[in-house]
């Protein structure tokens, strides 16, 4: 249920923010909300996932909301739904550091489980805690459900993660320890009253404000390479055709795809999906939509897919290379005739969406071996942009690193003269992604000493991974030096040196291959396939 629509004697100037959330959020929220009641008008929504769609959508028809906050795969969950701007909330490294404080005084065995959530590297944790800490990350809440009953097999005591994980937790007899501060909360909230007071009929509409936010977070960099890539995101943000983007991982794929929306002249929402990430039944499900009685369980009156939802707006399929053959050949059908057949639909729906892919993998390659469509693979391929790897980006690194260090410790770059050269001569497999996380776990680190400057030593100290190979590293085999940034790419000895790296924690090697955990999973089940 939600809390009591506000009076509307409330100052009509100020933005209206409906919060979403479930379980031990709700709480917290509930704690936190007062602080803003001279900023804003904030109204809880107690429901999650499918009836918080349904409930905001038909209030919209009747009341104003400026701005959404949700937290883990609620807030995923919505953004790929709803039209309005959303502040999630989201873990800092402060965050996870007291969780974890807070959890190993209750066991020392503790498992973290997350919604695709970045937070700084667990070994830095593991090291300063001297904490055994098992990482699992879900997209769904069978997933969430799988995690934690791997982690409570294993032997872990404790987890730590977002109220759905926790719930889950305790349903299976471990207890849990929210991941979510009250800073998080105020940080989220902060977000969405910025988002909700863009000025006049930008506010009601709530994309401008959402597109201006994304528009700040720019494609940074002064290599040639980074103004090449400017240049044809403002060349290509106009024009109707699909887009093709290629880079490792970390490079901004999905920064690039929602830049080419914000600079399109589209009126709907941009919807995001991995294709690595879900299994085949459930990625058709989720994509193409299912009527109602389409199969056992379906819901009643069926499901809107994700293609549907990114109605004149643009639709982004992140890993495009891992879709699966008999999908290509629907995927090519709605590109073709511009319109969706739902799961166990006989009438199309007409659609008018830009599609936008990205891949870590050679397409090309695949289209050669058979394992995917080369009619799919030019549609797809109208327009191209190649995002280079950020080790071939030496000159961008300082600056980069003193964006992230404002813009997450609030902190002019503290790096000494040494510490800057042993960064710039990193390889960054992770590319802007590992940096950005880096810069994170050193802001840590930093605010908690006073220091004149951070020395190469203090580096060493709080980032041992960029001390485990040689400086001159760039000439190493890629499998090694990168761990591989595609399928196409993996190997035994680069799996089994990710795998040695994440103490066995699949998640962990396949977020160091950048690839997703199912990928890894299918290399694996090939690779025993064919040893039998």
């Amino acid at each position: 249920m939600r809390s009591p629509t506000l009076p509307e004697t409330a100052d009509a100037s100020l933005p209206i923010i409906w919060t979403v959330s479930v379980s031990r959020l709700t709480g917290l929220l509930a704690d936190v909300i007062p602080e803003f009641d001279q900023r804003a008008r904030i109204e809880q929504i107690n429901l999650g996932f499918a009836e918080a769609v349904e409930v905001i959508g038909q209030r919209l028809r009747r009341e104003r909301c400026d701005a959404l906050v949700a937290g883990g795969s609620n807030a995923a969950y919505l953004r790929s739904r709803l039209a309005l701007p959303l502040a999630p909330i989201q873990a800092t490294g402060f965050d996870l550091m007291e969780a974890l404080a807070r959890a190993r005084r209750i066991a020392p065995r503790i498992g973290v489980v997350t919604h695709a959530t970045d937070v700084p590297s667990f070994h830095a944790f593991q090291h300063s805690f001297d904490l055994e800490i098992e990482h699992r990350r879900f997209v769904t809440a069978e997933d969430a459900r799988d995690c934690i009953a791997d982690l409570r097999a294993s032997g872990i005591q404790v987890i730590v993660g977002t109220g759905m994980a926790i719930d889950f937790a305790e349903q299976a007899g471990l207890p849990g320890v929210l991941l979510y501060s009250a800073d998080s909360v105020r940080h989220a909230l902060e977000q969405a009253i910025t988002l909700g007071t863009a000025p006049g009929t930008d506010r009601v509409a709530g994309r401008t404000a959402t597109r201006r936010a994304r528009r700040a977070d720019a494609l940074l960099g002064d290599d040639s390479a980074m103004l090449h890539v400017r240049e044809l995101v403002q060349l290509y943000a106009p024009h109707a055709g699909t887009v093709l983007i290629s880079g490792e991982t970390g490079t901004g794929k999905e920064l690039v795809a929602r830049q080419l929306h914000a600079g399109s002249r589209r009126r709907g929402r941009f919807v995001a999906i991995n294709c690595g990430a879900i299994s085949e039944s459930l990625l058709e499900a989720e994509l193409f939509g299912y009527s109602d009685g389409a199969f056992t369980g379906a819901r009643r009156g069926g499901h809107t897919g994700l293609i549907e939802t990114a109605q004149d707006g643009t639709l982004f399929l992140d890993e495009i290379g891992e879709l699966p053959m008999p999908l290509q050949t629907r995927l090519l059908r709605v590109l073709e005739e511009r319109e969706v057949l739902r799961v166990g639909a006989t009438i199309p729906v007409a659609i008018d969406v830009r599609v936008v892919a990205a891949s870590l993998q050679e397409l090309q390659q695949l289209v050669e071996q058979g394992r995917f469509r080369r009619d799919l693979f030019y549609r797809l391929a109208a327009l191209r942009i190649a995002l280079p790897p950020l080790r071939d980006r030496h000159h961008d690194i300082a600056l980069l690193l003193a964006h992230y260090f404002q813009q997450l410790g609030s902190i002019p770059s503290p790096l000494s003269p040494a510490a800057l050269q042993r960064l710039q001569q990193h390889t960054w497999p992770g590319n802007v992604r590992e940096l950005r996380n880096l810069v994170e776990r050193l802001c840590i680190h930093w605010k908690a000493q006073a220091h004149d400057s951070l020395s190469l030593e203090q580096l060493e100290r709080w980032a041992p991974e960029l001390f485990d190979t040689p400086a001159d590293n760039r000439g190493a085999p890629r499998e090694h030096a990168d761990l591989a940034t595609s399928r196409l790419q993996l190997t035994a000895s680069a799996v089994r040196v990710a795998l040695d790296r994440a103490n066995g924690n699949r998640a962990l090697a396949a977020q160091a291959l950048g690839v997703s955990r199912t990928t890894l999973w299918r290399w694996m089940q090939a690779q025993a396939a064919a040893r039998a």
